[in-house]
């Protein structure tokens, strides 16, 4: 007859492994006071990456229209402004373009609103983003005219 050893557990009474309802709760209200101080640092990030990306855009429109304005001799007006950077216009003799693949739309998925000459650049061209409200005027529009706060 062979001796076998008999392991520790098999002495002991089965106990039921889990977790009491106290210990859920207690993780439970962890969880949410790491929420409580985390969520709130990060909520206004979304509005602040869409408004440094208008902005990118708008200098990435700006460097495209002076290219155009140093080929043609003058910036986009009218209607097209904007279309002009990326298909010649038919005043646009000496046109080198696409300066541009395609006008998107701000991160608030509108039009960018562009005007030639400007009002507050007369002697080139005013380009914003009427920003989250979705409205010309008020404190979130993005522009080439701002002054940095």
């Amino acid at each position: 007859m062979k001796c076998h050893a008999t392991s520790p557990n098999r002495l002991r009474p089965a106990r039921q492994q889990g977790f009491t309802l106290i210990e859920l709760l207690l993780v439970l209200v962890i969880l949410g006071i790491l929420a409580a101080i985390v969520v709130p640092k990060f909520a206004g990030r979304t509005e602040q990456a869409r408004v440094t990306a208008a902005q990118t855009q708008i200098a990435s429109f700006s460097t495209a229209l002076d290219a155009f304005e140093v080929d043609n001799g003058y910036y986009p007006k009218g209607k097209s402004g904007l279309q002009d950077l990326v298909q010649q216009p038919r005043d646009a003799q000496k046109w080198h373009g696409p300066y541009l693949k395609d006008i998107p739309k701000d991160p608030w998925n509108n039009d960018y609103v562009y005007e030639c000459p400007g009002r507050h650049n007369t002697g080139s061209y005013d380009l914003m983003s009427m920003g989250p409200d979705g409205r010309v005027g008020g404190d979130d529009d993005i522009s080439n005219w701002q002054q940095k706060k």
